[in-house]
């Protein structure tokens, strides 16, 4: 019986000991996840289903074809490419400060997701 009480001891310091361990145990976050920057560029004011695109407000400095941005909201979680601007129906290469511009998406977007530059 003594050897039980023993046995049940030693075995409740290690998980005691495994338990605290954990406990210190600092979350790592890579390089690569410390580098990315987002930047609010924009937010969705309309999304177009058949053609698959967004109205966005730029609020904040430009946006090129070519620039790589996010779009996040409650559901919405993506990045791609600037492929396609349009202002008032007329294609363009830079989007400044107060436009609304039509933009190609390749996911649903909601209004009020909010654009980011990568």
């Amino acid at each position: 019986m003594a050897k039980k009480k023993a046995r049940k001891r030693k075995i409740v310091k290690i998980k005691s000991k495994v338990k605290k361990a954990a406990a210190r145990k600092k979350k790592v976050v890579s390089k690569k996840a410390q580098a990315i920057t987002l930047e609010k560029i924009g937010e969705v004011t309309h999304y177009f289903p058949k053609v698959k695109a967004a109205a966005v407000l730029i609020l904040k400095d430009g946006l090129k074809l070519g620039d790589k941005i996010q779009i996040k909201g409650h559901t919405t979680d993506f990045k791609e490419k600037v492929g396609s601007m349009q202002l008032d129906h007329v294609p363009i290469d830079l989007a400044r400060k107060g436009q609304e511009i039509g933009l190609l998406v390749k996911s649903r977007v909601r209004t009020g997701d909010n654009v980011y530059k990568v």
